[in-house]
């Protein structure tokens, strides 16, 4: 077996095992934690894989074979080399220790250019901004209604924001893979056939069940730090406002961008909305949330530029291995 083979499994594999633990639990977040109450983790797991099957064979009809949705044509499939599979890499042991780094950045700085890697960060800052603008005031709007932290939900109404849940988080969970299912397809040829589609459906849904088993792991405490996030009614708001920022930039261009980025943004502005309406919740109390992930996306802005420059300017010059 040639090298570049080895190094297309190994970065392949990482790259899926950390983009599902690490970006997934953005859509999948709220869903597991309204839940898991309710129903057996397999279950969910179960119905999270049925959406993900649907979503990615119908990007590859669609597509011509090309399961990105279009995401990677400005980045050409490259020969894969060790330091393709080296970013995956870093991007598993920061997931690992909860840091919810943007997998766009840290996994595709390895394939892109500086250009498109600059275009890439422009338009994740811009989503970030857009996220926190919409949910502030959806929610300084919803908080005149209601109190997501105190308010119970009527009976009358129990079954329908129940119900909401599995809907809205299947919309979020389509949109959001015809998104970041680019990081994981950037290491395969950019039209693949139904074998090597199978295989790929099939190892995405053993991560799938993995992570609902572990509960969403570590990052998972990202979301249920926030106000509210276990309940019913809190998790469909949050799953149609993240779903209609994502469609919008899906449909804006074909340049990949950031979902960490608009989910965290999302969660900025929901929180900062929240303390403007609820007296008993202080400033005080939300800065140190929204510095405390910003702090952790800079950390993987911080190696992901790191990565590219490295490749560009010492690896590729130097031709080293």
């Amino acid at each position: 077996m040639e090298m570049t083979t080895i190094y297309t499994i190994i970065g392949f594999a990482l790259a899926g095992y950390s983009v599902i633990a690490n970006d997934s639990i953005q859509t999948l977040g709220t869903f597991i934690a309204s839940k898991q109450k309710w129903f057996k983790w397999y279950t969910l797991a179960s119905a999270a894989s049925f959406v993900m099957i649907l979503a990615i064979t119908w990007g590859w009809y669609s597509n011509a074979g090309d399961i990105s949705y279009g995401r990677l044509t400005r980045i050409p499939f490259q020969e894969i080399q060790w330091y393709h599979a080296v970013a995956p890499g870093i991007l598993l042991v920061l997931t690992r220790i909860g840091i919810p780094v943007s997998t766009t950045f840290l996994v595709l700085s390895a394939f892109a250019s500086t250009v498109v890697l600059e275009k890439m960060l422009m338009k994740s800052v811009v989503g970030y901004g857009l996220a926190a603008v919409a949910a502030y005031i959806c929610w300084i709007v919803v908080s005149k209604f209601i109190n997501e932290k105190f308010d119970e939900v009527e009976d009358k109404w129990i079954g329908f924001w129940r119900n909401s849940v599995w809907v809205t988080s299947a919309w979020l969970w389509w949109v959001w893979l015809s998104h970041d299912v680019a990081n994981i397809a950037v290491y395969l040829p950019r039209q693949i056939d139904v074998n090597l589609l199978l295989i790929v459906l099939a190892y995405f849904t053993a991560l799938l069940f993995y992570i609902f088993y572990i509960n969403g792991g570590t990052i998972q405490k990202v979301v249920l730090d926030k106000t509210g996030t276990r309940y019913a009614r809190s998790a469909t708001i949050i799953n149609v406002i993240y779903a209609a920022v994502l469609y919008y930039f899906k449909e804006l261009n074909d340049l990949p961008m950031s979902t960490t980025w608009v989910f965290v943004g999302l969660l900025c502005g929901r929180e900062l909305a929240i303390s403007t309406m609820n007296k008993d919740y202080k400033f005080k109390y939300v800065f140190p949330l929204i510095g405390k992930d910003f702090l952790k996306m800079t950390i993987g802005l911080t190696v992901s530029v790191a990565i590219v420059l490295a490749i560009h300017y010492i690896i590729i010059p130097n031709n080293w291995f």
